[in-house]
């Protein structure tokens, strides 16, 4: 009997995978290779939700396989050195996880490759990792683009400013403690576990503010308003603020060609997430005049933005970085500035998201697409719409 293989990470195992198995094995003696945790935190930038040994036990367990294996190897093509041991005579892939890369390998070992379609069991619902994931909940995120540490009022005590924030879809596996406001994302949930109520955006996010903000929290950290508007206020906004927690006003943009003008310009890249214990106010030096640097900056970049303006908005973005960093220098520390290092002549500008010491350098570009396909790491961006 010819032997089969299939490789994946099955770490949200489901009916779609064992239907997948339940096809594969008419070709033959059934095979499968698992990918090792280190290889998903490495190419998909987040740890497993079940170990290597539990998702090896459950597909050995499924009685289609006649045996499984977790890969050696690293990346999208991690599965080679299983390929050595089972020595298959066919490569099965489905439709969406088929590549060139797969297609050469079965050609220089002489095996046969087998693209399947996704087929769900009759009677059944058709499934993905991915579309379970996004089940779970689809409470956004938001990525702080200029201006911010001036919601804090003893920033904005100095001098008044505007915020700058985009509302993002939750298209990636949002990791906690990287600058993505996850914190205050996981009171929403608290509240609502899935998506957001369907209301006036502004009246939501004071709620979430007021409801993060407890007067009975015993750290007495007050969390920056940019948190709860920039996860509920859709689009790309600002919010203006001065000496107070709540800005004076705020102001949206929900222009198509705006918006996907910035998706077009802009990517993240994961660093490793802030340390515990990570002190950003350490050392802060904050003076009249680097906050009026701060709000000026801020203001460029708002007008940048609306213009489409590329040149103009990098230099507005890197110089509110530069603003943040000469009041709160402890911002760059940890892995922050290998990651700079790296990436600062390939990117026209870059920033951390949200205060430092790690997270994801978020970067301006000539081409997000074109970044990504170069540097596979890269995160691509889906701005949340009105109505979303």
């Amino acid at each position: 009997m010819k032997k089969v293989f299939v490789s994946g990470c099955y770490d949200l195992l489901h009916s779609g995978h064992v239907e997948f198995f339940r096809q594969a094995a008419q070709y033959g003696e059934l095979y499968v290779g698992i990918g090792s945790d280190k290889t998903i935190e490495g190419y998909k930038h987040h740890k497993t939700i079940y170990s290597e040994q539990e998702r090896l036990f459950m597909v050995k367990s499924i009685r289609y396989v006649k045996d499984a294996y977790i890969n050696q190897g690293s990346g999208i093509l991690d599965f080679l050195p299983t390929l050595d041991i089972v020595k298959p005579d066919i490569l099965v892939v489905n439709s969406d996880g088929g590549n060139d890369d797969k297609r050469r390998v079965c050609e220089e070992r002489g095996m046969e490759y087998v693209v399947l379609e996704r087929v769900p069991q009759q009677g059944l619902k058709a499934r993905s990792s991915t579309d379970l994931k996004k089940s779970e909940s689809q409470i956004p995120t938001r990525l702080d683009l200029a201006g911010t540490w001036i919601d804090q009022p003893y920033v904005s005590c100095l001098a008044p400013g505007w915020a700058i924030t985009i509302s993002l879809e939750p298209t990636f596996d949002i990791r906690d403690r990287c600058g993505l406001s996850t914190s205050t994302r996981n009171m929403i949930k608290k509240i609502w576990p899935y998506q957001l109520p369907n209301m006036d955006p502004e009246t939501l996010a004071k709620l979430v503010f007021c409801f993060e903000n407890d007067p009975e929290r015993s750290d007495g950290i007050v969390s920056g308003a940019q948190d709860s508007i920039g996860i509920c206020i859709p689009g790309l906004c600002r919010h203006y603020y001065n000496n107070r927690f709540w800005p004076e006003k705020i102001e949206t943009c929900y222009d198509e060609e705006v918006l996907t003008w910035l998706e077009q310009h802009l990517v993240m890249i994961p660093m490793e997430p802030r340390q515990q214990g990570c002190n950003v106010l350490a050392g802060k030096d904050i003076t009249e005049a680097k906050v009026k640097a701060l709000a000026k900056a801020a203001d460029d970049c708002w007008q940048a933005i609306l213009e489409r303006n590329l040149p103009a908005f990098a230099q507005a973005y890197a110089d509110s970085f530069h603003a943040q960093v000469a009041m709160f220098p402890a911002m760059v520390q940890g892995c922050v500035p290998d990651y700079i290092k790296k990436y600062e002549n390939l990117v026209l500008a870059y920033k951390m998201s949200g205060a430092g010491g790690g997270g994801y350098l978020a970067c301006v570009v000539e081409n997000a697409t074109t970044f990504s396909t170069t540097y596979p790491e890269a995160i691509l961006l889906t701005i949340r719409r009105p109505g979303m």
